[in-house]
């Protein structure tokens, strides 16, 4: 039962250098859990230390020196926790980081990222600070602080067999290096729990689109613009049937979003261009409306006499789907009702993560169980650092679900 799940944590152990048991909050007046909740409270200043080592080592994902470095910083902060050191992967230059515990196949998977979009020099500009309640910093949202929260979950295990986290390096450039790790990681796994930042209000993301990246390239000839325009193939005319042809892919009504992004065409003010193109950012709830976007943009014929069309890229990631996340959603609301925490919510986003590839896999994925707070990728990116112990809670209680065999210890599943 959930009961047991939860009661099932309370084995003395050391979290953050907090010692568990009964003289750390259990009983009376503390928390359901064997006092899971307080003890995760008590160990927050060391938790907040923790953050403020990943967010103070910058790690943008374009920049491999330093995502690198980055590793080592997780890796070290890991290794003091968990007892054990992860294995370093290094793939196409990006470095990534797996902990695997026990000897049998593993049945949870926790994921994350400790790349970064935040440029290096941020911190001269947004210095790492607690204040108010408030903890702020480049990247902390999205998502280190949540990286310290899995750490400190599983660190919470009495047993931690059946577990493994894998911490990536290029999740913010799309996952090119990481996206067949992180699949082969999820293949058959009972949950994928992902720590990526919550939505509004500490929500769960329990659905995700799917995302399609194309580059729209056109190829014309060049001319005069005062003397012989004639004579030119206008790609910057060409480029502007495309646009409105690909914008009408989108389909509102299904939450379709397929949208023209950055463009560019000709070289001077006097010449009519002879190259060009465009990016196109497509948004998808399902896989049928992906394959709809992805043949109708590669179906693209061009509108001028003598213009070619090259047409690259596709889709990126599969949609989360909602069915994906309701048990585990599920499992975590009874979860967190042992625990004494709030109910959590559970929101359908547009923005994609890792997740998508575990749920397109196959795996159950419940997703944005990370950081409270907002502001990612933003200036105002922000953590709440009252919600961090009780995140904590949550992601050991359910890791520790997760881990055991159905119909195995403490009454089998939920």
């Amino acid at each position: 039962m959930p009961g047991d799940d939860v009661a099932a944590l309370g084995e003395p152990a050391d979290v953050g250098g907090v010692r568990r048991g009964a003289d750390a909050g259990s009983g009376p007046g503390g928390d359901p859990g064997n006092g899971l909740v307080a003890r995760m409270r008590a160990a927050l200043p060391a938790m907040l230390a923790d953050i403020g080592t990943l967010v103070s080592c910058e790690s943008p994902s374009a920049d491999q020196a330093a995502v690198a470095a980055s590793a080592e910083v997780v890796a070290r902060v890991g290794t003091r926790l968990l007892g054990s050191a992860p294995e370093r992967i290094v793939l196409a230059g990006w470095t990534h980081l797996r902990w695997r515990f026990g000897d049998q196949p593993s049945r949870v998977l926790l994921l994350g990222h400790h790349d970064t979009v935040w440029p290096l020099g941020s911190l001269d500009t947004h210095p790492y600070e607690v204040r108010d309640g408030v903890l702020r910093g480049p990247g902390c949202f999205d998502m280190k602080a949540g990286l310290v929260l899995a750490l400190y979950a599983v660190a919470a295990l009495p047993d931690r067999s059946g577990v493994t986290i894998l911490v990536t390096g290029d999740e913010e450039l799309g996952s090119p290096s990481s996206r067949a790790l992180v699949e082969a990681e999820a293949v058959g796994r009972a949950g994928a729990l992902v720590l990526e930042a919550s939505a509004a209000g500490g929500a769960l993301k329990t659905a995700r689109k799917g995302v399609s990246r194309y580059r729209v390239e056109a190829a014309g000839r060049a001319a005069h613009a005062g003397l012989e325009p004639e004579r030119g193939i206008n790609t910057t005319v060409e480029l502007a049937h495309q646009v409105l042809a690909v914008g009408a892919l989108a389909d509102p009504g299904r939450g379709t979003t397929v949208t023209p992004t950055v463009l560019s065409a000709g070289t001077t003010s006097n010449t009519v261009p002879d190259s060009g193109g465009f990016a196109v950012d497509v948004r998808v709830w399902d896989v049928s409306e992906q394959e709809r976007v992805d043949r109708a943009i590669r179906a693209l014929a061009p509108a001028l006499p003598g213009a070619r069309l090259t047409v690259t890229g596709g889709p990126n990631r599969p949609p989360l789907a909602a069915a994906a996340s309701a048990e585990l959603f599920g499992q975590a609301s009874v979860l967190a009702a042992r625990l004494g925490l709030p109910p959590p919510g559970g929101v359908a986003v547009g923005g994609a993560s890792d997740g998508n590839f575990t749920a397109g896999v196959g795996t159950p994925t419940l997703d944005g169980l990370g950081a409270v707070g907002g502001g990612a990728h933003a200036d105002d990116e922000h953590v709440t650092v009252a919600e961090l112990p009780g995140r904590a809670a949550l992601v050991a209680a359910l890791t520790d679900r997760l881990r055991r065999p159905a119909g195995h210890a403490d009454g089998g599943p939920p």
